[in-house]
């Protein structure tokens, strides 16, 4: 990677920020990211400290690839569409994640309700994740279908965050606890 940076003051704050251009040397593409500084922590020296990068673009969300690649690639789509600001879509995405994890725990309902409740009863989602379910369930189908009701930006944020920990959850974290006891 190569990488030019550029410091600016942002006058009406007055904080410094420091943006920085990088260039993938392989595929070109540009990647921008800002930092602001670290007022709490300024060392004694009175050097400036920065905060974690946080990258502006592209937009990217690191998703685990403990995550079967058949959820994973719903999830991804499902983030895709909420940063195009495509709500609905967002939704009937979010939905699409819980109906790829019941075909990867080989749920027999070819419905989402009754799969959720097989997951539930083969203990794969506890009580608090059903209930999680339930909801994306119903707004997958508002998405899915035309009504009178809008996804709004916060409802679909909520969504993915709920289906992302549902992923987190029976493939990060299951997985993780497991070779925490072995």
């Amino acid at each position: 990677m190569s990488k030019g940076s550029y410091s600016y003051v942002d006058d009406e704050v007055g904080e410094p920020l420091l943006i920085t251009l990088f260039s993938c040397h392989i595929f070109q593409n540009p990647i921008l990211r800002y930092q602001d500084l670290d007022l709490d922590n300024i060392n004694e020296k009175k050097e400036n400290e920065w905060n974690n990068p946080i990258r502006i673009y592209p937009t990217t969300k690191y998703i685990s690839s403990s995550i079967p690649k058949i959820v994973r690639s719903s999830l991804e789509e499902a983030y895709k569409c909420l940063h195009a600001k495509a709500f609905s879509a967002c939704a009937v995405m979010c939905g699409r994640v819980l109906e790829a994890i019941g075909l990867d725990h080989k749920i027999k309902s070819k419905f989402l309700a009754n799969g959720l409740k097989e997951l539930l009863d083969k203990k794969v989602i506890d009580n608090r994740l059903y209930e999680w379910g339930q909801a994306l369930r119903k707004h997958r189908n508002l998405g899915a279908h035309v009504s009178n009701v809008d996804i709004t930006k916060e409802d679909a944020s909520d969504l993915y965050d709920f289906a992302e920990a549902i992923c987190n959850y029976i493939y990060v974290l299951s997985e993780k606890f497991s070779k925490f006891i072995e």
